[in-house]
């Protein structure tokens, strides 16, 4: 009797604007992004202010604009349980399906990230109040937590997620494969399978994806940080050259059995765009893996 492939998810992140011309800019992403027809899209959480506030607003928008499910993601900072039990009932009630359970980065100066000190907690929060209402996802980090005192710690962290309740995981992102393929053996090795959908960021300008990697701790292959500066203020040379290798590190990724992508669009269409066409991705969310 013959079984069919397991399905790929292939998904794309937003945030929620913080301006006007913000607004304007997702508008006119979604747009495109939507055409592609993706499993989901997520929409990030802030802690306090209108991030925060703005979750809400721009999981509606999306789901409004593209039809497609949209995950908000629901973070441990600044919550009791009384505002995040809320929230859930609120997502719940308009018909989401999905959440992305973070602990979430502390702001400075904040020690205590609130009731739920861990991710985990988050999880079992969600099961205790609504069972099996949401697919939860929660972080994965193959080149190993910032925070993490070691990588058998992170291990345990990530351990713990999945014993809560987590459905999937969605990775930081990485331009190290074998960062990937090592963390999903560790995972295994624990008796866990769970689907690991790795965190793809298209590289458009390479001063901001070195900001945010000196923030999160991806590691930037040396290689690659020197062929990137050679170019110089040649932003088509970083683009082209940037674009070929995350999409040969997807590719890479698919062919050694990745269960999907998951893009970090940062609110624009036309790296995610591309790199979607390059990898002849298909639409409606998934495909049956070869």
């Amino acid at each position: 009797m013959s079984h069919d492939p397991p399905k790929r998810t292939f998904s794309i992140e937003l945030f929620p604007p913080r301006t006007p011309k913000g607004e304007a800019g997702l508008n006119s992403a979604l747009t495109e992004l939507g055409e592609l027809q993706p499993a989901y899209f997520s929409v990030t959480f802030g802690a306090g202010g209108t991030t925060r506030s703005g979750t809400y607003e721009t999981v509606r928008t999306a789901a409004t604009v593209t039809g497609r499910p949209v995950a908000p993601h629901l973070s441990c900072i600044e919550g009791t349980k009384e505002s995040i039990g809320a929230m859930l009932d609120q997502y719940a009630e308009a018909g989401h399906k999905r959440i992305v359970a973070l602990r979430g980065d502390l702001p400075e100066g904040m020690e205590d990230p609130g009731v739920f000190r861990h991710a985990n907690e988050l999880v079992a929060f969600i099961r205790q109040r609504h069972g099996n209402d949401f697919h939860v996802e929660v972080a994965a980090y193959p080149e190993f937590h910032p925070e993490a005192a070691s990588p058998a710690q992170d291990i345990d962290h990530f351990v713990r997620k999945v014993q809560a309740g987590a459905d999937a995981a969605i990775t930081q992102y990485f331009y190290n494969a074998d960062a990937y393929f090592n963390f999903c053996e560790e995972v295994a090795s624990r008796g866990l399978d769970i689907p690991i959908v790795p965190g793809i960021m298209p590289i458009r300008d390479f001063a901001q994806i070195s900001r945010f990697s000196a923030m999160c701790g991806a590691d930037i292959p040396r290689w690659v940080r020197q062929k990137m500066e050679s170019y110089g203020d040649d932003k088509a040379s970083v683009q082209a050259f940037g674009r070929d290798l995350v999409a040969r590190l997807c590719q890479r990724l698919l062919d050694g059995g990745a269960p999907g992508l998951h893009f970090y669009a940062l609110n624009k269409a036309e790296p995610t765009v591309s790199l979607w066409h390059d990898l002849r991705l298909p639409g409606a969310g998934a495909h049956k893996a070869a």
